[in-house]
């Protein structure tokens, strides 16, 4: 196991910075997920600790160790891909073994050791078979156990999981976070999925375009988004997010509705986020937001409403119930919960 430092990571390419100064303190054991949109910096970030990329500028150091110019196999690291790799002429033993026997580790550890990751893993009845033999969720799993056989200080997997369906997708996180309680394993995991993200992780890295928006738990990056960006990116369906104007600290609304909002400046236009999640149908006609309803989904336990503000253009997402009755052309009063609503910055997207 081991303690990762990165402290003001940097990374350009011809003089163009793809990086920004990235700065986070993983405590040995720790499972950290770096999310974003596809190339905001995650996998970059993720290749230059892994020594697969230089550093322009900063400091990486592993278990105590500066390793800014060890190589990948000298850093004590393991890598997982999105691309398994597997060698299709050898069996799943094979395969995990090696990486052990090429650095000339007695046969009798070697067997030992894939003998306990092939159980962990559940892999035992694939053994002797080849990977075309085999499913893309147990490709997976071999690829992960030739990974752990190395006993690696620290795991690093890049969208491992974005080659699989649906349902295997859960299984395999499942495995994952249950794999991840038993080894004690420092990881690092690179995804753009946020359910991945929110269920696998005890912190979790926001990037967008090379900078770190916010490095927090999953429950703080929900309930206190640091910017709109991180706002409208963790959430499903995403946050309502819509310009207000302040005046004499009360929220003017698009359509010219009214809202008391605690916190808001006295004057001045600001963003403001609802999370659909933190909306109810109210028979209030004050104090709440009317929407004349565009179309309902129905997904059985949950439906969500998209209706727009009355007077204006802008679209409100709602979750509702299952048994709601709620249909097409209705018009709903839509309140939001007290202490629910973030608001950002116009001219710099922080929460204020």
């Amino acid at each position: 196991m081991a303690h990762i430092l990165l402290k003001e990571l940097r990374k350009s390419y011809a003089g163009q910075e793809v990086i920004h100064g990235v700065s986070m303190d993983i405590a040995d054991g720790e499972f950290v997920v770096i999310v974003g949109p596809s190339g905001c910096g995650k996998s970059t970030l993720l290749r230059m600790v892994a020594g697969l990329e230089g550093i322009t500028a900063g400091t990486i150091e592993i278990g105590g160790r500066v390793v800014n110019d060890l190589e990948p196999r000298d850093r004590d690291i393991a890598m997982v891909f999105q691309n398994y790799a597997l060698y299709p002429h050898m069996s799943v033993r094979e395969n995990m073994a090696y990486g052990l026997k090429i650095s000339k580790m007695p046969k009798p550890e070697i067997e030992q050791r894939v003998a306990r990751a092939a159980t962990m893993l559940e892999l035992e009845p694939y053994l002797d078979r080849k990977p075309r033999a085999l499913s893309g969720g147990q490709r997976q799993r071999v690829a992960m156990g030739r990974a752990l056989v190395r006993e690696p200080s620290a795991l690093l997997l890049d969208e491992p999981l974005s080659n699989l369906d649906a349902k295997l997708r859960v299984q395999m996180r499942l495995q994952i976070k249950d794999m991840h309680l038993r080894t004690g394993q420092t990881t690092l995991y690179v995804t753009h999925d946020q359910v991945e993200a929110m269920t696998l992780a005890d912190r979790l890295i926001v990037m967008n375009k090379g900078i770190a928006e916010q490095i927090a738990t999953p429950s703080e990056v929900y309930r206190t988004p640091a910017s709109e960006f991180v706002a409208g990116f963790i959430g499903s369906p995403a946050m309502n997010i819509f310009t207000i104007r302040a005046e004499a600290g009360t929220a003017i609304l698009p359509g010219g509705h009214r809202l008391a909002i605690a916190g808001i400046p006295a004057s001045g236009e600001v963003r403001l986020g609802l999370r659909p999640e933190d909306l109810e149908v109210t028979d209030a006609d004050t104090a709440s937001i009317p929407i004349d309803l565009r179309s309902v989904e129905h997904l059985g336990a949950d439906a969500f409403g998209y209706g727009v503000i009355v007077g204006s253009d802008i679209l409100l997402t709602l979750r509702l119930p299952g048994t709601s009755t709620a249909q097409r052309g209705d018009r709903l009063n839509v309140a939001p919960f007290p202490g629910r609503l973030h608001l950002f910055s116009i001219e710099t997207g922080k929460r204020i």
